[in-house]
């Protein structure tokens, strides 16, 4: 399925100062197009990227702060600036790499060194697991398991490090991992899992709790992607490996059954504030990537130890198998048959009373000696 072609949207440098010139916070900006503070400063620092309705809502807020700008400025062409304060130009920030600011006037730039792996893999850990695990914790209102699902995608991630790297949304391959995992049907039979969690305080958290829970696993995770994470259609349909006609009627029928028993939360701008709201109300708090990173290490070292155990149970009882084994045919023994004028063997049966007292009394009297040779008198 291919994807929609994305918005372009200035660099993040140009992003910050569209935003300051027009005098507006993070807050307000984030408040205009919907999202939360943290996300915009994610999107003006270079470490997140903007998708979908809220990479074109972005964008044409960004558009419209250039033009109020350029209508701000004298109509006369302003002074050049000295050389000493040239311009400075921001670079994307890579999974492999730091970006460096660089001056327009200046001859060569120092690169940053390189990031490592260890260090690539906590920046992309700290910047999306908060989201991830709130995200979770609508999809199942479970706090502990969206905690754990966010924590072993996280771990998968780790183990394919390079390929996660090298992803164009390595948010959205754990997203789709840590969905996968807190969905799976096993969990209902775990004890820690039987019996269900405190739902929220507040009561309108608790019913739209209560809604986004009664709706099939299919269609919560399709509302959650497209009207709590602001995912298009396009790509909301791709993560939930569904066609776009099948995925926008998940999401018509889930936002009806939301309406039903919410009517307030007929408008889907009101509907994503809400989500925002009841994700953010409770005290989810995921490990530090460190924790997360040495648990999928031993994840990877116990799985490796029972592969070789197993492999070297194989090859043991192989080779026992071939030194047991006969290196020659013998034919089975032929099951008997009567021959004709011969009796059966009969097994002898139990002792009658008679018999047994006979027995006894042989037993009884003397076993050798001239009595027994010679009979007494009649």
């Amino acid at each position: 399925m291919k994807r929609s072609h994305a918005t372009p949207l200035p660099p993040p440098e140009t992003r910050r100062r569209l935003r300051e010139a027009a005098t507006l916070t993070q807050a307000q900006l984030a408040e205009r197009v919907g999202v939360t503070r943290e996300t915009v400063e994610a999107w003006e620092s270079g470490r997140g990227i903007p998708r979908g309705r809220t990479r074109a809502a972005y964008a044409k807020l960004l558009d419209t702060l250039s033009g109020e700008a350029a209508a701000r400025q004298p109509e006369s062409e302003p002074e050049p600036a000295p050389e000493s304060a040239a311009p400075v130009t921001a670079a994307p920030v890579t999974a492999g790499a730091r970006a460096e600011p660089t001056k327009a006037g200046s001859a060569k730039a120092e690169p940053l060194p390189a990031l490592t792996p260890a260090q690539a893999f906590d920046a992309l850990y700290e910047f999306g697991a908060p989201a991830l695990v709130r995200q979770t914790y609508l999809l199942t209102g479970r706090r502990e398991l969206a905690r754990e699902s966010v924590e072993r995608a996280f771990q998968l991630a780790w183990e394919h490090w390079p390929e996660v790297a090298r992803d164009r949304d390595p948010v959205g391959w754990v997203r789709a991992t840590a969905y996968e995992y807190a969905l799976s049907p096993w969990h209902r039979f775990r004890p820690r899992h039987r019996q269900p969690e405190p739902p929220p305080a507040d009561p309108g958290d608790r019913t739209l709790l209560g809604a986004l829970l009664q709706l099939p696993s299919p269609y919560r995770r399709t509302l959650l992607l497209y009207d709590g994470v602001g995912l298009d259609l396009p790509e909301t349909a791709a993560e939930t490996e569904a066609s776009t006609p099948a995925a926008a009627g998940r999401l018509l029928r889930a936002r009806e059954a939301v309406a039903v028993r919410l009517p307030e939360l007929a408008d889907p701008t009101v509907l994503h504030r809400r989500l925002a709201e009841v994700a953010s109300t409770g005290r989810l708090r995921a490990s530090r990537p460190p924790t997360v990173r040495a648990g999928g290490e031993r994840r990877a070292r116990f799985r490796t130890r029972a592969a070789i155990a197993f492999t070297a149970a194989l090859i043991g009882t192989t080779a026992l198998t071939l030194r047991t084994a006969p290196t020659q045919y013998e034919p089975p023994v032929p099951p008997g048959q009567a021959v004709r004028g011969v009796p059966a063997r009969v097994a002898p049966g139990a002792l009658s009373d008679r018999e047994l007292e006979l027995r006894q009394r042989l037993r009884d009297q003397l076993q050798d000696g001239p009595e027994r040779l010679m009979p007494g008198p009649g």
